[in-house]
């Protein structure tokens, strides 16, 4: 990633980037279609449900008119919540690095999770002032990999920013198509995908820190 063009703008996704929570979901999602006899390992969970939105893994995996989608998608979030909601799932260089961030240039959250299991967490871990922009789930017809998500939020965004000017850390393929497709430029942070899953990214990068922000808006 060139030092010569600043970001502007950094958006985080949500699940397995800010919060290092993808076997948590893994684990929850596999309780919750055992129950509705349509089994998933943690391989199939990673290759083919990681980075979709709540409702279209569950679309994915149990059928696209599954009467039950709603339903599993709140007991997911309630999940969820029980076990992550105190903010331990954000680590403190991350936390960092998000403050860090905010301080200079405005911060958003994009993600296919819901906003009632995003702010918990962000308040617990102490980010609740850096990030001034979610787009959760709910926000948008259509969740990654479709661009709609980094789209409404470039429109939320303050100070007239363009696509180009802004920065996305993702950790899947999905989450980095949906971002490439909206025209931004995008890191892909390693630990739920193998790198070549990640390829589109204009950067992969092992871990979210100070020192790393220091390069890419200084």
């Amino acid at each position: 990633m060139s030092r010569l063009v600043p970001a502007q703008a950094v958006i985080f996704d949500f699940n397995g980037t800010l919060s290092d929570d993808e076997p948590i979901l893994c684990a929850i999602f596999r309780e919750l279609f055992a129950e509705y006899g349509r089994p998933l390992s943690a391989r199939e969970y990673f290759d083919e449900l990681a980075g979709l939105s709540d409702p279209e893994i569950v679309r994915t995996w149990l059928g696209r008119d599954h009467p039950a989608v709603d339903a599993v998608v709140e007991r997911r979030i309630a999940l969820y919540r029980e076990r992550v909601a105190d903010g331990s799932s954000v680590a403190e260089p991350v936390r960092e690095a998000v403050r860090y961030t905010a301080a200079r240039v405005p911060v958003a959250v994009v993600s296919g999770a819901a906003r009632p299991e995003i702010e918990p967490v962000l308040r617990a871990a102490g980010l609740a002032d850096s990030v001034g922009t979610i787009v959760a789930s709910e926000d948008v017809a259509e969740g990654k990999p479709h661009p709609a998500g980094y789209l409404r939020a470039l429109a939320l965004l303050d100070g007239g920013l363009q696509a180009p000017d802004v920065l996305v850390f993702e950790d899947t393929e999905a989450g980095v198509t949906s971002a490439k497709a909206a025209g931004m430029r995008c890191l892909a942070v390693l630990g739920t995908l193998p790198p070549d899953r990640l390829a589109q990214a204009d950067e992969i990068v092992s871990a979210i820190d100070v020192p790393l922000m220091q390069r890419l808006l200084d």
